[in-house]
């Protein structure tokens, strides 16, 4: 895995996420283990222990093993595993960037910005992904072509709450189920991403950016999605939901001509890089 900080630092090495799924999927013997492990009632029941007290026990080694600095969270006393994960950064320690023209990060994350090319596929990791079935609706997808798609890869080790990037009014939800399965770029060579997990996508009608397509990914196992709201006005940088266990995915589509994607981000997405940035900073501008 290839990651660069904005100010061009490259960071090697994988996390131990990465080495446990290079295990899974790069041995015969861990792609073996997949099918049980992700299966409805193995994820049902894992989800279930690590909503109570019992589960409390794996959150000191967590924070040792990924070096979480916890100082950047809300001091409270956690109840259970989920609660852990799901935790609430302080907020003074992720301020938004004060112009509203300003596109910012939904989540503190990994991310790739990819143009939507008029066939509307695009590649991430060296897997090929169709707009249209991601969405599993092509007339959806057809008004993005031209546009810009920003993937935004959460590992076990951020923070897992993500946020609504501009001003405006959101739709219903809408839910597409699938089989939970892992978001991490090394699974690629061995199954699709998108068609085997579940997600859920809105639309965001703003003023600065047109209608954004905001998608959140489940991943391997346990992988929940808890959104907050449907169908109301949400402001700029208001938590939109979280992701219990699991790491997981945000997508942002725009529409042709409605996004300038900062500079670095493309350069570095040509380049192979993720870029690591951090919920509410600026990672684009409104084409206007």
């Amino acid at each position: 895995m290839k990651l660069k900080l904005r100010d061009g630092t490259v960071l090697e090495g994988a996390d131990g996420q990465d080495r446990i799924l290079s295990k899974l999927y790069g041995t015969c013997l861990g792609r073996a283990m997949l099918k049980p492990l992700t299966a409805p009632t193995i994820s049902k029941l894992a989800g279930s222990f690590l909503s109570t007290k019992a589960s409390c026990f794996l959150i000191a080694p967590f924070i040792k093993s990924n070096h979480i600095d916890m100082s950047q969270y809300e001091n409270v006393e956690y109840d259970s595993y989920n609660t852990f994960f799901s935790r609430k950064v302080r907020e003074e320690v992720r301020p938004i960037d004060p112009d509203p023209k300003h596109l910012i990060s939904p989540a503190d994350s990994k991310l790739t910005v990819l143009p939507i090319t008029g066939d509307l596929r695009f590649t991430l990791k060296h897997t090929e992904y169709s707009v249209a079935s991601l969405l599993k609706n092509d007339k959806l997808a057809a008004r993005y072509a031209g546009g810009y798609a920003m993937i935004f890869r959460l590992s076990v080790d951020d923070y897992h709450r993500y946020h609504y990037v501009a001003d405006g009014f959101q739709s219903c939800h809408f839910r597409i189920p699938g089989a939970l399965h892992t978001v991490n770029p090394i699974a690629n060579d061995y199954f699709p991403i998108y068609k085997e997990n579940t997600r859920e996508y809105s639309i965001l009608h703003t003023k600065e950016f047109g209608n954004i397509l905001m998608m959140e990914v489940g991943a391997l196992m346990v992988g929940k999605i808890v959104n907050h709201h449907n169908k109301c006005h949400v402001k700029r940088g208001q938590e939109k939901g979280y992701f219990q266990f699991g790491g997981s995915t945000v997508v942002l589509l725009f529409k042709k001509d409605t996004v300038i994607p900062d500079a670095d981000l493309l350069e570095n997405t040509a380049q192979g890089y993720e870029t690591v940035v951090k919920m509410g900073e600026k990672v684009g501008i409104a084409k206007q």
